[in-house]
């Protein structure tokens, strides 16, 4: 596949800014950071070396450290922020946005963002507080507090009139939030109604109803809406629908972007904000134990298959053949899991519909078991010139696709109810219960039918 404009954008600006550094020229390196975006120079810095890391941040402008940080991946801002001065690093969160600055903290360990906290101003440190104090992955988590409010009787003239004189608005600001005097949501007001309405019209009558986000509402839940409805932006109350903060289509689209990798280093046992070049002994341990639990379901497999070391000893042939039904079982049952992880991500998954999912991919499996059965019967038969091998294999393979349908779909739903990411532990499970049914199906009729 050939390399993305982007990558080889960054190898070429990481190339030169090595050579800039092994010749001494800092001068050099300092121009082309200037010269870059903040998210290419944390691209950069993702991109290298743990000790050309270092180096290339000592030589970053200060005053560019926040915006830097806020595009980092939580590895390896933690292990930058663990080199900065206490001072310089509480300037740089102070001039984050309110939910890059409470992700930040909440990835510090407790007494580290407890001193940060301590050393901002009032207001700063209000606005971490009340981030942190809700649940990880909630829309107040990733709302920012920089809402601009207006009142239902003022007039356009007045309120365009205030943001002249404030000078600038948001990021991302599409409307602006109505409310009363307990700062409850009344509704919404667009920019463009603003900006192309008479001077004298009242801010009441260019009102329109705005949907909000309920502070606690999980962040897979809050992106999903954006997507139904295309949302630009959102605003976020708490339960007495009083305006908290709003939420931004740059925020979702950070969440989709997490989850699509939580999804994938997932499925191979990995932290998603695993730095690719952390130390040996660091990745190392963190691989460590999911490779312990595969280990342990492997040794689960290689004991069923013990119980029939009878009838391995004399056919020969089932030792050669054992591997065909658990390989087809947790192909099987890998599509059914993903389709279903996939479904109750998107919201289309539920108690509701459950039991019709289910028998659909019970149906599916037999059906998938009928086809194959036959066509692996027939192929033994030819092969091994056995009748009566080909109908064991075909009998096993049957009963272990139907196995894996029923897995593949109820496992997502009992690891959600158990408060497990069956994105992490389902595949697991699954090659697990594929493989243990597929041999003990196979050896078992084998011993019953050929011994």
């Amino acid at each position: 596949m050939p390399d993305t404009f982007e990558a080889l954008s960054t190898n070429h600006q990481l190339r030169a800014i090595n050579d800039a550094l092994s010749d001494g020229d800092f001068v050099l390196v300092q121009a082309k950071l200037r010269s870059l975006a903040p998210c290419d120079v944390a691209l950069l810095l993702e991109s290298s070396h743990s000790r050309i890391r270092t180096e290339i941040w000592q030589l970053i402008e200060p005053e560019l450290y926040s915006d830097v940080l806020e595009e980092l991946s939580e590895d390896v801002r933690n292990g930058i922020i663990r080199n900065m001065l206490p001072e310089k690093l509480a300037d740089a969160l102070e001039e984050m946005d309110t939910d890059d600055l409470v992700e930040t903290l909440s990835s510090l360990p407790e007494a580290i963002s407890q001193d940060l906290l301590a050393s901002m101003d009032e207001q700063d440190r209000l606005r971490a507080q009340q981030g942190l104090s809700y649940g990880e992955e909630t829309a107040g988590f990733i709302m920012n507090t920089d809402a601009i409010t207006l009142r239902p009787e003022i007039s356009v003239e007045v309120f365009l009139r205030y943001l002249r004189l404030k000078g600038q608005i948001p990021e991302n600001t599409d409307t602006f939030y109505v409310v009363d005097r307990e700062d409850k949501l009344i509704g919404g007001v667009a920019l463009t109604k603003l900006v192309t309405a008479a001077a004298d019209t009242k801010v009441d009558t260019l009102i329109k109803s705005s949907e909000a986000i309920p502070v606690n509402m999980p962040d897979n839940e809050v992106a999903s809406l954006f997507e139904r409805y295309d949302w630009l932006s959102a605003p976020v109350v708490d339960e007495n629908n009083r305006l908290v903060g709003r939420i931004t289509i740059d925020d979702v689209v950070d969440i989709i972007r997490e989850d699509a990798e939580h999804s994938m280093m997932s499925m191979a046992g990995l932290d998603d904000e695993e730095d690719t070049f952390a130390p040996v002994v660091k990745s190392t341990q963190r691989r460590t134990i999911w490779l312990g639990v595969n280990l342990f379901t492997a040794l689960m497999a290689a004991a069923v298959s013990d119980l029939f070391e009878a009838a391995l000893s004399q056919l020969a042939v089932l030792a050669i053949l054992n591997t065909i039904v658990p390989s087809m079982g947790g192909a099987a049952g890998n599509q059914t899991l993903t389709l279903v992880i996939r479904g109750m991500a998107l919201g289309h998954v539920s108690a509701n519909n459950a039991r019709w999912l289910i028998t659909k991919e019970l149906a599916i499996g037999f059906l998938n078991g009928i086809i194959w059965s036959i066509l692996i019967a027939s192929v033994i038969a030819l092969w091994k010139q056995d009748l009566m091998l080909g109908a064991v294999i075909a009998f096993a393979m049957l009963i272990n696709m139907i196995a894996a349908g029923l897995a593949g779909a109820t496992l997502p739903m009992i690891m959600k109810k158990l408060n497990i990411d069956p994105a992490l532990a389902g595949s697991v499970i699954l090659t697990t219960i594929t493989d243990v049914v597929g041999i003990f199906a196979f050896l078992g009729t084998a011993s019953w039918l050929l011994l």
